[in-house]
């Protein structure tokens, strides 16, 4: 096995009973890679080709390999190259964090976390957890970043944020993923809505009003419509209108356009100011989790550390 140490200071990988080599060898090769060609890799990183190629030949005498080349005029890692990407991802990613790491730590730099949060954890639930951790964590800031889930595991996987908070069902092989909340979707009407006066509706009343839809990608609506579709109630009810945001619904539904169902913790102002009422449905009841997402990682910031314990506390 060969062992690495990393001088951060200097800005080298040492291997025993080898050639040295640069940190910036390694975040050559992976430009190259992501690239897909030394020109465009010499671009992005404002040096010559020359440049670039002195930094992968290096890479190969320290490795005793060569790790690129050519099929039909286009560059392509060898078996040996591809074997190395991940961990030169890796060691990269393990120098910035040390790095940011240990500065934070002497308070040369602000603690900073990078979220990523999907649409409704990240305009409705996240404002409110930000808020109670900075009660006991003052000193550490945050960036959010809000989209779909997709989006957010993508920039997860790109290192551009530090944990994702998403709802949904995706591959979870190569992240560590946790439940930290979950949320029920509920039926919204007007406020003085004829059905006000009943304790609960059963599911074969719903088709007696319109519907108003989130947009047919949104995960919220494919929930519902799987669940109404088992019930054999969904190709029966009319649809009002599809609109784009949370607050688009529940807008049209305070303006008597039809009735929705959505998530509660998009609903809480409005049902406690009596703008919208919650009609429960017998026999009926969906909740979704919420996951916190984080890439599998041996070493963490003392700022992700205090969050993750504190997202999993805050019941």
């Amino acid at each position: 096995m060969i062992e690495l140490f990393i001088y951060y200071n200097l800005g080298y990988i040492r291997k025993l009973g080898g050639a040295a080599m640069n940190i910036e060898s390694l975040h050559m090769f992976c430009r190259v890679v992501e690239e897909g060609s030394i020109s465009k890799a010499a671009r992005m990183g404002y040096v010559s080709q020359p440049a670039v190629t002195r930094q992968i030949r290096q890479l190969e005498n320290a490795y005793g390999t060569v790790l690129f080349h050519r099929d039909e005029g286009k560059l392509k890692l060898t078996q040996a190259g591809e074997i190395l990407y991940p961990y030169a991802k890796e060691i990269l990613a393990l120098n910035n964090s040390s790095y940011k790491s240990v500065h934070e730590h002497l308070g040369e730099i602000e603690r900073t976390l990078h979220i990523g949060a999907s649409l409704t954890i990240g305009e409705y639930l996240v404002p409110a957890l930000i808020g109670r951790f900075k009660k006991k964590h003052p000193g550490i800031k945050f960036n959010l970043s809000i989209g779909n889930t997709p989006y957010m595991l993508e920039k997860l996987e790109g290192d551009e944020i530090d944990i994702a908070l998403v709802e949904g069902v995706f591959p979870n092989g190569q992240y560590k993923r946790q439940k930290f909340a979950d949320d029920e979707l509920i039926l919204i009407t007007p406020y003085n809505h004829r059905w006000k006066s009943q304790k609960e509706i059963n599911l074969n009343e719903l088709p007696e009003e319109k519907m108003i839809w989130r947009e047919k990608e949104s995960g919220t609506r494919l929930i519902v419509e799987e669940a109404l579709k088992e019930h054999n109630v969904f190709d029966k009810i009319e649809n009002a209108m599809e609109l784009g945001s949370m607050q688009a619904i529940k807008s049209a539904v305070e303006a008597e356009l039809g009735t929705s169902i959505l998530p509660k913790v998009t609903v809480q102002k409005e049902l406690k100011y009596n703008i919208l009422r919650e009609i429960p449905i017998k026999d009926f009841k969906l909740v979704r989790d919420f996951w916190m997402v984080q890439k599998q990682r041996r070493f963490k910031s003392e700022a992700l550390r205090f969050f993750e314990a504190f997202l999993i506390s805050d019941k």
